[in-house]
């Protein structure tokens, strides 16, 4: 049933694939600030399952919920679309910010990235340390090898400034107190993050806007290679290496066909094709407005990217709200 990855037509599938995230994101608009994570994730679940059915692909998702005995929907190798077209890689997270979107603070976003068959690291749900920066820069400025210090001071010195004029993004967590001491002793400033890694990576691509130069720390490998996808679109640097913690977690990446437990994978060997990638606010942020409701309507923006013509699209959809959605 799946087809060659000549026959990814990613201009055609792309307006489908915004569709996929503003219906996630429309989904959970009404349980913004409700104090519940995973209805709101159920929601949006259920809308991406939905619309990702209507799509004319052979699609796998790679990238999703789990595994298969943890997620009922959208759990890794689920296949989703009518089987009729093209062979795809689907990497999403419906909600990412489950946290975000239930106590309504910024950055909270539905995921999705396409890329054809095997093309997208099949990434086991664990740790993954990550280092980014935005695009611009010579290859290889900051590695995963260098110290928090050096890679600030390796960024400061390729955009001629001076390490208090860098902005890292970093996830707070009591395991990255260490890092977070030395980069601030470098000068640098520190933007802390509760959740939401995917969209803290992008904010790299666009410094000028979010004011944030690169992002380190470890977090999720699943979100990892949605965010090399986005980067692999907005360009910019991203790399990744695994990290386990015990058995179970080596066992994962044994079942995803991993043998290599500490290679580096940059950009483009967790994504090897080009894609298309989409991601709808929900909350609102630096990246994307929140969803507006007001009384009869309701409306979202979209950022729906191509890597293979590095066009970057904003779209906004407006759609009536009918009585019954308001109850």
């Amino acid at each position: 049933m799946s087809a060659a990855r000549t026959d990814f037509n990613d201009r055609l599938l792309s307006l489908g694939l915004a569709r996929v995230a503003e219906q996630a994101a429309l989904a959970s608009a009404s349980l913004v600030g409700r104090g519940d994570e995973k209805a709101a994730d159920q929601a949006a679940v259920n809308a991406m399952r939905e619309q990702l059915n209507l799509l004319d692909i052979a699609g796998v998702v790679v990238i999703g919920e789990g595994e298969r005995d943890e997620a009922p929907m959208l759990y890794i190798g689920e296949e989703v679309g009518t089987g009729s077209g093209p062979g795809v890689d689907i990497a999403l997270d419906p909600l990412e910010g489950t946290t975000l979107t239930a106590k309504d603070m910024p950055n909270a976003l539905t995921v999705i990235a396409m890329g054809p068959r095997g093309s997208m690291l099949h990434a086991p749900d664990v740790y993954m340390d990550k280092l980014a920066v935005g695009p611009g820069l010579p290859e290889g400025v900051v590695d995963l090898d260098m110290s928090p210090r050096e890679r600030v001071e390796a960024l400061a010195k390729a955009k001629d400034c001076k390490p208090a004029d860098i902005t890292v993004c970093i996830l707070e967590r009591p395991r990255h107190e260490a890092m977070i001491a030395e980069v601030r002793e470098t000068g640098a400033s520190i933007r802390l993050i509760t959740d939401g890694d995917v969209a803290g990576v992008m904010h790299c691509a666009e410094s000028e806007v979010t004011g944030i130069d690169m992002y380190m720390g470890q977090g999720g490998a699943p979100e990892g290679v949605l965010a090399a996808a986005a980067l692999k679109c907005m360009g910019g640097q991203i790399f990744g290496r695994l990290v386990f913690r015990n058995d179970d977690e080596r066992g994962r990446a044994a079942k995803a066909g991993i043998t290599d437990l500490d290679r580096v994978y940059a950009r483009d060997e967790m994504v090897t094709a080009d894609v298309i990638f989409a991601a709808t606010g929900v909350t609102g942020g630096s990246l994307l407005p929140r969803i507006k409701r007001e009384p009869g309507w309701v409306e979202t923006t979209t950022l729906l990217m191509r890597s293979k013509t590095g066009s970057v699209r904003r779209m906004s959809y407006r759609t009536p709200t009918w009585p019954h959605d308001e109850a």
